[in-house]
Order: C-alpha cells, then sequence, then structure tokens
C-alpha cells in the first residue's frame, strides 16, 4: 500500500518501551511524529532521540505525541535507552516500539525495497488527530534530522489546519503568514486584515493568527 499526504494512517499494535499500545488509542486525539531510526546504539539515532527527549515539552504545547520505531528488540531499546539519557542527560518519556519482524516498518514503507538488510530507514510521519498523514519525510543514513524543523513544520501545519491560511518560505511562528487562493478578496477581507497588491495580487499577506 502506498502511503501518501492525507492517507489514512495504519493503525497497529505493539512492544514498546512504555508497554504494549494500540497507535490510535495512544495517538487519541493528538498530533503525532511517527519516526523510524536505523538502528540502537549508533551514534547519529543517538543524538536523535535524545534531542527529542529534549524537545518533549514542546512537543507537548503543541498537543503532539512522539513515538520511534526500529527493528531492535525491547531488549536492546530498553538498554540503549538508558544510555542516551546517561550521555545526553535527558529522561526518554516517548515510546520506542520494537518492530522485531519489521512489520510496522514494511506497512509504513520504512526500509529501502533494495535494502540488503533490515535495517530501517530515517523516516518521518507527522499524523493528524484525524490519523490522516500529513507529512512525509525520509531522510539518508548519514543526515540526523533537524527537530527544530519539524516543530516549525507542526506549527504551521496547525495554523493552516484551523485558519484559511498557508506559510510561505522559511516562516517561522509569528511571522506573517498568506491567505489561501480558495478564498476571494471578500471573504478574505471579512476574516484577515491585509492589503491587496499587485505584486500579485494573489500573493496576500496577513498577520499571523492564533493557530489555536
Amino acid at each position: 500500500m502506498e502511503l501518501g499526504l492525507e492517507s489514512k494512517a495504519p493503525n497497529f499494535k505493539a512492544l514498546t518501551t512504555n508497554g504494549p499500545i494500540d497507535f490510535y488509542d495512544w495517538l487519541g486525539e493528538s498530533w503525532g511524529l511517527f519516526f523510524s531510526h536505523p538502528e540502537d546504539y549508533t551514534p547519529v539515532c543517538t543524538t536523535e532521540l535524545g534531542t527529542v527527549a529534549q524537545l518533549e515539552q514542546e512537543f507537548d504545547k503543541r498537543n503532539a505525541k512522539a513515538i520511534a520505531l526500529s527493528v531492535d528488540s525491547l531488549e536492546s531499546h530498553n538498554g540503549w535507552k538508558l544510555e542516551i539519557e546517561q550521555s545526553m542527560n535527558v529522561k526518554i518519556g516517548f515510546p520506542i516500539i520494537a518492530d522485531e519482524g519489521a512489520k510496522i516498518a514494511q506497512l509504513y514503507g520504512m526500509i529501502h525495497n533494495d535494502s540488503s538488510d533490515r535495517h530501517t530507514i530515517r523516516s518521518v510521519f507527522i499524523i493528524g488527530p484525524d490519523k490522516k498523514i500529513k507529512l512525509h519525510l525520509t531522510y539518508p543514513m548519514s543526515v540526523g534530522r533537524n527537530f527544530d524543523e519539524i516543530l516549525r513544520v507542526i506549527d504551521a501545519l496547525q495554523l493552516s489546519h484551523n485558519h484559511k491560511v498557508v506559510t510561505p518560505a522559511n516562516w517561522r511562528q509569528g511571522d506573517d503568514v498568506i491567505v489561501d487562493v480558495s478564498l476571494s478578496n471578500e471573504e478574505a477581507k471579512k476574516l484577515y486584515p491585509y492589503e491587496v497588491t499587485d505584486n500579485p495580487s494573489y500573493l496576500r499577506y496577513t498577520p499571523s493568527p492564533s493557530k489555536d
């Protein structure tokens, strides 16, 4: 099954470092950051999971839950989790899925078809409260992910979810946004303060509304 934007995220049951879960039940009404890493006890993956732990309060502010996955065993996850906490001075509260049979990884396309081993790649899925995929990113093995960027994307997705606005290139929380092209000038003026320009007329900037 090919998973694209707005595809329903497949549900699954799994063993994790926080106990067994049903993914949909665990996610509830929250946004989800579902990401895979290639292997436990490796340097780049250690910095990635440690960074997500450092940012857990930021995810909480956004009603977003993080959950990680690899094909390593639960025993491996639990031992590695302690090393991450000690080496990066963090506490990992989010669950790490032990997908030893790679069933979930295959379900989400987290393993390259031409891979010579069963290691998961660096996939990122942002999943909305409606259980649909809002973003999918894949990073090469040698490149650690920028989780500040992932937080930025969640901010932008939540803003567009709640308002008829879109975010321009390099947008940051608090920057001006753009009125959605689906709104006529008359409709837009009722909702947002902006000026119609000729550079071009469809580029209608407005102060960023609250994302709530």
